[in-house]
Parts: structure tokens; sequence; C-alpha cells
């Protein structure tokens, strides 16, 4: 049976009036009446059945050096934009930035409105901001990061098994001393690769040495800088690095160039993204290729059953990846020779 306002009025103890200025988004309702209401308005299913009829991406910066204006995230909103026409839903695209004066305002107009489902592409967030969102009136999924025991279905990298895979694979290939070429803003993205990097070196009995990492800015003219200081005081260079993502691995390639240093004669470099100019760097980049737009489309189709069914379990979802081989990784043993060395 569908809910009707008179039937929610009934259920929160409010006149239909008060229901429908709540449902509607206008002010004058006080806030604990209005949560009331729309809890039981989701709870219910009226929302479902009566409001819903786009999908809200929230793109939320909170400094901007990460969820910049890159070919990745351009490929995971096509996902998304995708995924929701295939499905007969509008995509409503919110830019917030955290810096921004009028931030709060704008972003209690997106937990209040009950008329979108809400997409949240967390890259740049904390467990405490993602948090903010459990007042949303509308269901929420979290995209491009995990955090634990939050009430929210996320859609995520496999972050950790994909660059433990890569890393092993460049220990197969006969490489013993591996450096981290390391986002100086960290992000749940970047931990977990991290997890992945030390795993791989553990499993193979090796050591993650401290001075095969160094802490590059996440932008290509900021990792190219801090590479080029990285190296006028780096007595040794491993014989490969692994790089949080492709514009780290990108400008610390430049700066070794200018340095001196032959890519992959003699340094090996590993990205992560697979961003289209991969191909065309020189060397070209290798890298693990990551499915933006499935991302994007899963995503919405989780929303889309938390949208028609409220009161589903709680999801995580991660998209798996696949390590591309282009030249600026050589191979120093083949497999057999390592394991005999």
């Amino acid at each position: 049976m569908k809910v009707s306002i008179k039937k929610l009025s009934e259920l929160s103890g409010f006149s239909p009036a008060t229901v429908s200025n709540v449902l509607n988004g206008k002010k004058g309702v006080n806030k604990d009446t209005a949560e009331l209401i729309m809890k039981i308005a989701r709870d219910s299913g009226y929302l479902s059945e009566n409001r819903m009829t786009s999908i809200k991406l929230v793109v939320l910066k909170k400094h901007g050096w990460v969820l910049s204006d890159t070919p990745f995230f351009s490929s995971l909103i096509e996902g998304v934009e995708q995924g929701s026409r295939n499905a007969g839903y509008d995509t409503i695209i919110c830019n917030l930035s955290a810096q921004s004066d009028d931030f709060d305002e704008r972003l209690e107009q997106v937990l209040t409105d009950p008329g979108s489902g809400i997409l949240l592409l967390a890259t740049e967030l904390s467990g405490e901001d993602v948090m903010a969102f459990s007042r949303a009136v509308a269901p929420v999924v979290v995209l491009d990061a995990s955090f634990e025991n939050l009430p929210f279905d996320t859609v995520l990298i496999n972050n950790t098994d994909s660059v433990c895979g890569s890393v092993t694979g460049l220990i197969e290939g006969g490489h013993r001393e591996i450096g981290y070429l390391k986002s100086s803003v960290r992000i749940q993205n970047f931990l977990y690769r991290e997890i992945g990097y030390r795993r791989a070196l553990e499993r193979a009995d090796l050591t993650a040495d401290p001075k095969f990492t160094a802490a590059l800015t996440p932008t290509m003219e900021g990792a190219y800088k801090d590479m080029a200081r990285y190296l006028e005081r780096a007595p040794k260079l491993p014989t490969a690095f692994f790089a949080d993502n492709d514009i780290i691995a990108l400008g610390a390639m430049k700066a070794l160039k200018e340095h001196g240093c032959r890519i992959p004669e003699d340094v090996s470099v590993i990205g992560f993204d697979d961003l289209p100019f991969c191909e065309i760097s020189s060397p070209s980049l290798s890298t693990i290729r990551v499915f933006k737009q499935e991302m994007g489309q899963m995503a919405v189709g989780r929303l889309i059953d938390k949208m028609k069914s409220p009161g589903k379990v709680v999801s995580k979802i991660q998209i798996g990846t696949e390590y591309i081989q282009r030249d600026s990784v050589r191979v120093l043993k083949t497999p057999t020779e390592s394991m005999g060395a």
C-alpha cells in the first residue's frame, strides 16, 4: 500500500501541513521534529516511492590536493552519469569545498534534500568528515573510500591487494631494493596502498628501507620539485620505486631523468591509476589500471538498491584492478632465477 502524507502524519503525530513542509524542505520547522518526520518517511518507504528521482554526486574537496580535475575523476563521473541514465535517473553534480565560506549552508542543503539519493565522493575525506552524512534524509553510498564502523555502503578500489600484487611482481623480476614515492598528503587510498607495498616486502622477507622513501607533493610540479630535492641528498637509489599514483610517478620520473638516472635501466617506476598520458610519457609508465567508469556504475547500482529498499544490509564493494606493464619497469631476473637466488 502506498504511503501518503496523511499516513505519515498519523505515524509521526504531527499535522499534515507540518509533514508537507518538512518533505518540501521548507524552513520554520523545529530541527528535531524535521529529523523525526524524515526518519519515519524514510523507514516507511515514502521517500523511495514518492520523492527520489535523481542521484546527486557530491564531490567534496577537503583541501583539493588529490581531488583535482584529472582524467581519473572525469572517468569516474562519466560512469556515474551513465549508470544513472541507464536506470532512468537524472544526475546532479554538487561540488563542495570545505574551504568556502558557505560550506556549512550548502552541506545542510544536501543533507536535508529528500529528492536525491547521495553518492559521496570521499577521496579526500576522513571518517569524521563522512560521519556528517549520517544526518542525510536520503540514502548515502560512499565512493572511493571506506571507513571502519561507519554505517555507509561503500564502493572503492582494492588498493591493498592491487599494490601488493604489483610489488610482488617487481620482486619476482629480481628487485630487492624497492622504494616508495609517498604522497605527502595522506588519504585513505594511499594508506591502504602503503599497506600493500609493505605486505609484499614482508612476504618476501625484505624490509622497507626508510632511506628509499620520498614524501612528495601529489601534483606533477610538486612531485618533481620534491623528488629533485630528495635526489640531491640521496647517496643511493633502489632498483625500483612504487608511487602512490601516476601524477607522483610522472613528476618523479622527470626529476630522475634530469638527475641522470635512466628509466628503467637504473631505476624502475610503477604508478597507480593508469591515466591517459601514462602511454605517451617517456618512457611509458607501468601502472595499475583502475576501472573507473565501472566503479561509478556499480556505486549507482548500489545506491538505487538503497533508494528502493532502505533497510538493506550495509555492504562494502571492492573493485579489482589490472597491472599494465609498459617501458618504465626492467626485469632483472626471471621468476625462476629469483627463486634460485
